[in-house]
């Protein structure tokens, strides 16, 4: 005989597994040029030029901005295209 326990009796956080949204991260580097980064935001994210140059800014004054949020697997997408691009970008849970 099997007995079936309710997950609360278990101590599962089902908000652990349902956890988000994400967001990825573009980071400030000495290699980039300002141009450039406004160029990738507008090109692969098609931020219009005025929103590109206010991320760009964030990161050149900030050491960082928030380019996109969402889903998790999404935004290791975004993150693994501006690797591919020569910028650094991370993935994180938003709020942290």
């Amino acid at each position: 005989m099997s007995v079936t326990i309710p997950l609360e009796d278990q101590g599962v956080d089902l908000r652990a597994s349902t956890s988000g949204p994400w967001q990825t991260v573009v980071w400030n580097d000495p290699v980039n040029l300002m141009s450039y980064v406004v160029h990738v935001f507008r090109e692969y994210f098609g931020y219009s030029p005025e929103r590109a140059h206010r991320l760009m800014l964030a990161v050149h004054h900030d050491g960082k901005a928030v380019v996109a949020e969402g889903a998790r697997e999404q935004m290791e997408l975004h993150a693994q295209a501006m690797h591919d691009y020569g910028l650094w970008a991370t993935v994180r849970e938003a709020g942290s």
